[in-house]
């Protein structure tokens, strides 16, 4: 006849313990991992978080035409209005170009928020470079105060040829902390 083994109870709750604080760990540091693996692989669509300093040069590839689609999302907690001013531009790599958002906020009282932005397909991302974007600091707009928001941008020469079509996507995010700090001074 087989004998079978019982664990002591403690055994039992120290082994299920010790899988919950390595599941919480693990989950805790994937975040972490995901953005170091896509700014080594360039995948993910990410773009720098901070103005590029760009040498416009002779380098302009008039030969070539990018078109660069332009699109906005609003977080539902966020009592904004969001979008392109153009849809989308046709744009000759190494050359400089500029395109507006409109922000436009509908509350009764000041908000602050966080446009966090997107490049697709994700390989063009390395070939995306802004020069000045509304995106690399939080945005507060007044009670149903509009504001027009400027992006300057330069697509790579260095672009895959295979590349002619590339999307600018923000998604904008209300930032809760900083919106009740200026709730509470008022």
């Amino acid at each position: 006849m087989s004998e079978i083994t019982r664990k002591k109870p403690w055994q039992t709750v120290a082994g299920l313990t010790m899988m919950a604080v390595a599941m919480f760990g693990f989950g805790y540091l994937l975040v972490p991992l995901y953005d170091k693996f896509c700014e080594i692989t360039g995948i993910g669509g990410r773009t720098a978080d901070a103005a590029v300093e760009v040498e416009l040069s002779d380098e302009i590839d008039y030969g070539r035409t990018v078109r660069v689609q332009f699109m906005s999302t609003v977080n539902s907690a966020l009592p904004w209005r969001f979008e392109p001013t153009e849809r989308y531009m046709d744009v000759h790599p190494g050359k400089l170009y500029e395109t507006m958002y409109i922000a436009y906020n509908r509350a009764d009282q000041p908000v602050v928020a966080q446009a966090v932005p997107s490049v697709a397909p994700g390989r063009a991302a390395l070939f995306f470079n802004k020069t000045e974007c509304f995106c690399f600091t939080e945005q507060l707009l007044a009670a149903g105060e509009s504001r027009d928001m400027p992006v300057r941008f330069v697509v790579d020469p260095n672009l895959p040829d295979r590349i002619d079509l590339v999307t600018l996507s923000y998604i904008i995010y209300k930032n809760d902390e900083a919106t009740a700090v200026l709730a509470a001074v008022d």
